[in-house]
């Protein structure tokens, strides 16, 4: 999708000295508000996170009516029904006072990369901390800071009556997904909206469907990245035997080339930052002021 305004969006990260991060949520008249301060280690093998519990999602609360009436429409989990809470996060998103669209390519949809690895999702729950690590190549880190997606805000307990709600939802097949935001600094998805429902499927037992928004990727890097998959391709079209087989192999030759070009095409491109104002100080701080105590070490 194509965003014309705004330049500087309400949500959005801003950097000091490129490993100090903080995410602000701007609105009207109040001024920026800090969400999250995170400090990439210099090792290159994680960050250090804290939140301060100002965030509001920018989307409006779902009502259960909505939810059912788009599984209604189509199978939950299949094209259209993505299609649709697709363009219902768009239009929310694009109307939002403080939402993290500005100018220029966006992509919004299912992950097709593969970033969500199953044996992460257990660890969602039980180190959701308002302070913590997220290990990005694990190297000896707890296993618990192998997440592949960092909550805004802190998860309900799964007994709290939203999460129920959800959770009922879940069981009937018409949960609707969770909208998150790749983050490239961070090297994770934020989520968005809908955190109650990201606790809901996990309290099911279950996993919830995630709709990733993120900047496109630069059209010159999506045909740089494409040439090898196009030429393993051409080798192994080339290397093809005639026979009964023949035509088997090609298909499933194509079939593979064009799930790695999708992959490729819909790979999200860096998320962009802007100065924080102050640099480094303003940045540390606004961190002793939010997050009170919180010392990342800025080696580790």
């Amino acid at each position: 999708m194509r965003v014309d305004s705004p330049v500087r969006p309400g949500l959005r990260m801003e950097c000091a000295d490129g490993r100090r991060l903080v995410l602000v949520r701007e609105t009207a008249g109040r001024g920026a508000v800090p969400v999250l301060f995170a400090r990439q280690r210099a090792t290159h093998r994680g960050v250090h996170y804290a939140r301060t519990g100002r965030y509001a999602s920018p989307l409006a609360p779902l009502r259960a009516e909505r939810a059912r009436a788009y599984a209604r429409f189509a199978e939950p989990g299949g094209e259209a029904w993505t299609g649709r809470w697709a363009a219902h996060a768009e239009a929310g998103l694009r109307a939002a006072d403080a939402g993290p669209l500005h100018e220029g390519a966006w992509r919004l949809g299912p992950d097709v990369s593969g970033w969500f690895v199953e044996r992460h999702w257990e660890h969602l729950l039980p180190y959701d901390a308002d302070r913590g690590h997220l290990t990005w190549f694990g190297y000896g880190d707890p296993d618990g800071d192998a997440r592949d997606l960092l909550p805004l805000r802190a998860l309900s307990a799964v007994e709290a009556p939203r999460v129920r709600a959800y959770r009922r939802q879940y069981r009937e097949g018409v949960l609707p997904p969770v909208f998150a935001w790749w983050v490239s600094g961070l090297n994770v998805p934020v989520v968005l909206d809908g955190h109650d429902r990201l606790a809901a499927a996990l309290a099911e037992g279950g996993r919830p469907r995630v709709l990733v928004l993120s900047r496109a990727a630069d059209a010159g890097w999506v045909a740089l990245c494409s040439e090898r998959p196009v030429r393993a391709y051409e080798e192994r079209m080339a290397a093809l035997e005639e026979g009964p087989l023949r035509a088997a192999r090609a298909a499933n030759a194509a079939r593979a080339l064009a799930g790695a070009l999708e992959a490729v095409a819909a790979s999200a491109g860096p998320t962009r930052a802007w100065p924080h104002p102050g640099g480094v100080p303003a940045w540390e701080a606004a961190a002793a002021a939010y997050v009170p105590g919180w010392r990342p070490d800025p080696d580790g």
